[in-house]
């Protein structure tokens, strides 16, 4: 009886290729938030995006609806961080407790890979705190006391 020939070893697939290296998609983790001029790191920051509203308006005499471009809306951005001794964002937020809307320059900045060079900011322009929530106290609890600030705005650039 013949015996089956020995086994190669199989050849690894070939790497995934594409518009960008494995080295140049940055990590989401890699970010800090400015406002003004002073620097924050938050532990999550989400609801980056807009929106522009279609119209829908029937066309009499076809099937089809047309669509037509409506307001534009950016979304709430949602800051979720970590409690600390520092009063900067509370002052903001009770700012806006008491009616004096503070509007300020709101930058998210993506790091590179090294945590360290700025790679990519999105800039929330007229951005005020529209929302403001404390920790979710536990006592049986063992993760970080974690406080939330949702932000408006009224304008988004990217530079």
């Amino acid at each position: 009886m013949a015996s089956a020939p020995p086994a190669t070893p199989s050849a690894s697939p070939p790497a995934a290729t594409g518009p960008l290296a494995p080295s140049e998609l940055y990590r989401n983790y890699n970010f800090l938030l400015r406002v003004d001029a002073n620097e924050f790191r938050f532990s999550e920051c989400i609801g980056l995006g807009m929106r522009r509203e279609p119209i829908r308006h029937p066309d009499n005499g076809t099937d089809t609806v047309p669509t037509f471009a409506g307001p534009l809306s950016y979304s709430e951005i949602i800051c979720r961080y970590g409690v600390t001794d520092s009063l900067d964002l509370w002052t903001w937020v009770m700012s806006t407790a008491s009616g004096n809307i503070q509007r300020k320059l709101v930058s998210i900045v993506q790091l590179g890979n090294d945590g360290l060079a700025p790679k990519i900011t999105w800039h929330l322009h007229g951005a005020w705190v529209c929302q403001w929530g404390g920790v979710p106290f536990d006592t049986l609890g063992r993760d970080i006391a974690i406080e939330e600030v949702r932000l408006a705005f009224n304008r988004l650039e990217r530079a």
